[in-house]
């Protein structure tokens, strides 16, 4: 069964531009049987969908919460906790990746960085990480993700190697921001995976999943050329400064754990 495993939603996501109930609709379009969640810093996409859709309509196609978290030295990080697991912090971007992996597998969680040969600040090889401190993390993580659409060949084919340097099972996702990009990434998953507890468990299993799509080419840095740069570096600031804003928040939250 085919899920897209890496989803932005307008409920959610500062830059998403697609409501959750026409992502759906879409990927059903599509014949994608399922659609992980996974907005930056903010599980409301998820929440529009159980408050006002689950259990109404599209009850054939699944719908799985997680998020995309910036942290604070190490880029972004696709996270998927068991239902009933309610972590704040996991909304309060900027913790050091070592301690959000830490509470992630405290909880029960799976984690991986998405798009790790991407853009630079956001992707977890891009980020001045120096050699040691790549492979302390990926023998933490749980999973890679091997194929996103809106990155090119080379960024995913690295993605592969480094999974399977490690040995760690590949997801992939459109990563779509505008409808003319939904269901362009996959993950082709076991139809028996209804919940996050199901998708943790197999993804701990370490099986080999087939992931593919098509490239997506109206991205925001392929329209700009050149003034991606800026846009990048002010990304860089943006997320630094909102992390920083968010300390405080997070300390006093760490303090729950």
């Amino acid at each position: 069964m085919k899920f897209d495993m890496h989803c932005h939603t307008k409920e959610g996501s500062v830059d998403g531009k697609v409501m959750i109930e026409d992502y759906i609709k879409i990927l059903k379009e599509k014949g994608f049987g399922g659609m992980l969640v996974t907005d930056h810093d903010s599980y409301d996409g998820y929440r529009e969908w159980k408050r006002r859709i689950k259990g109404k309509r599209h009850k054939d196609f699944v719908v799985l919460k997680g998020v995309e978290y910036d942290t604070g030295d190490c880029g972004h990080m696709i996270i998927v906790m068991p239902e009933g697991v309610k972590l704040r912090i996991l909304e309060m971007r900027g913790l050091p990746v070592l301690a959000l992996i830490q509470i992630v597998h405290y909880f029960g969680g799976i984690i991986g960085p998405a798009h790790p040969y991407g853009e630079k600040y956001v992707s977890m090889i891009r980020t001045r990480r120096k050699k040691g401190m790549i492979d302390l993390i990926m023998k933490q993580v749980d999973f890679v993700e091997v194929f996103n659409a809106c990155e090119n060949a080379n960024v995913n084919h690295a993605a592969v190697r480094l999974a399977s340097k490690y040995k760690k099972p590949g997801l992939g996702g459109s990563d779509a921001h505008r409808k003319d990009c939904v269901g362009r990434g996959y993950a082709c998953l076991p139809s028996w995976i209804q919940s996050e507890s199901d998708l943790i468990q197999y993804v701990k299993s370490r099986p080999h999943i087939a992931c593919g799509g098509s490239f997506y080419h109206r991205t925001t840095k392929e329209k700009i050329g050149r003034l991606n740069k800026v846009l990048v570096n002010s990304f860089f600031v943006y997320n630094k400064v909102g992390g920083w804003a968010k300390s405080h928040k997070r300390t006093k939250e760490l303090k729950k754990y």
